[in-house]
């Protein structure tokens, strides 16, 4: 029996000819592809400057760096996201928090956020970056938190891994409107695919040129950053410790070849979408709500069980699911109540609303080349398992 996934790339032969004629050419790594994956994707966004790396990690590690974010700053984010999130403040030895997520739209609730500012600056512990998850493709309320920003004088991160495509009060997300930052993932599962590959975006050139250092080993050619003066055309200098977080033309040339279909791959995404809200509608689930103000870019579609209107479990019904060659999965398992973060002093009740989801959730397949067929089966197999 062959399994339906949760994600999958789609990778057409256009872009496999994108990729060979790459390796065919004089440049594998530092080419002429990466720089013009970087233009199509700013353009796409309608942002100013993109900076292409080896993942959306690295992207969110050199954004935090490019904030200043240091030893003992605070960085606050999602508790319902990949570890990556808060991990990349800790890269930079950072003191990690998080704000409970709206249990409507599973995103960073704006209210909580508003909650412990208040309280952060009474206690002299505001944070100094703030990363909001776009989660699933959805675009969080960034119009508030970006004025919460203003007011309490923190650095907007934004986490739009699942979210390339979406739009947010009729603008792309990416174009960094109501952030100093955004942050794209080009994993395999996700909306376009660089096999591995990240992106960060910004607007300030500031921002832009530590960036650039940041990705790779804090090197500038830039004789305007330089503390003498040009020695001839091979000069550099290594101006700050950086990384080596580059991407490669061979990634670069199938991410450009991807973009080519983006549109085309979201509008897929919401057709699935559509389908399933109104063939699973009457079942004891909760459906995916949207935001009036966002467009969704649907990386992930996820159910959650009203435990309370079926006999069996969250893990049974997962279980039955996979065995039935339907490979769900779960998005995510709150970042607080891992090992490492728990020994941090984070513990299991610290953000209810999280947890609550993570008990009931389940990602269903999603992916711009599913079809008919295996979405069909997808929907006939909930409605066996809940019956």
């Amino acid at each position: 029996m062959k399994t339906i996934p949760y994600g999958r790339q789609d990778i057409s032969q256009v872009d496999i000819q994108a990729v060979v004629n790459v390796l065919q050419s004089d440049w594998l790594t530092q080419g002429p592809a990466i720089e013009q994956f970087e233009k199509k994707a700013a353009e796409y966004c309608g942002v100013q400057y993109a900076v292409a790396v080896n993942s959306a990690t690295s992207a969110l590690h050199i954004a935090c760096m490019a904030a200043g974010l240091g030893q003992g700053d605070i960085l606050w984010t999602s508790p319902n996201t990949f570890v990556a999130s808060a991990n990349c403040g800790r890269y930079c030895g950072a003191v990690i928090d998080f704000v409970d997520i709206d249990f409507r739209t599973y995103n960073m609730s704006v209210e909580k956020l508003e909650q412990k500012l208040v309280k952060a600056k009474t206690d002299g512990k505001l944070p100094k970056v703030v990363v909001p998850v776009h989660f699933s493709g959805q675009s969080c309320e960034l119009e508030r938190i970006y004025e919460l920003a203003k007011e309490y004088g923190f650095i907007v991160v934004e986490d739009a891994s699942h979210a390339i495509g979406g739009r947010y009060k009729e603008q792309k997300i990416g174009s960094c409107a109501y952030s100093d930052m955004t942050v794209f993932s080009f994993h395999p599962v996700k909306i376009v695919t660089t096999a591995e590959g990240g992106m960060v975006l910004t607007n300030k050139p500031e921002l832009y040129e530590k960036l650039i250092q940041f990705r790779s080993h804090g090197i500038t050619r830039n004789p305007e950053l330089m503390t003498e003066e040009v020695h001839g055309p091979w000069y550099y200098q290594q101006i700050d410790l950086g990384y080596n977080y580059r991407m490669t033309d061979i990634q670069a040339a199938l991410g450009l070849s991807q973009m080519d279909r983006l549109d085309e791959f979201v509008a897929r995404r919401q057709a699935i979408a559509k389908k399933y809200n109104e063939e699973l509608q009457g079942l004891p689930l909760i459906l995916p709500w949207q935001h009036p103000d966002t467009y969704s870019a649907y990386h992930l579609y996820v159910i959650c069980l009203e435990e309370d209107k079926i006999t069996k479990t969250h893990k049974q019904v997962f279980e039955e699911l996979r065995q039935a060659g339907i490979g769900v999965n779960l998005h995510y398992i709150p970042v607080h109540t891992q090992p490492y973060y728990r020994h941090l002093g984070f513990e299991w009740g610290d953000f209810p609303v999280s947890e609550y989801y993570y008990s009931t959730a389940i990602s269903i397949p999603m992916y711009s080349a599913m079809t008919e067929e295996e979405q069909d089966k997808v929907i006939h197999t909930i409605k066996e398992v809940l019956s």
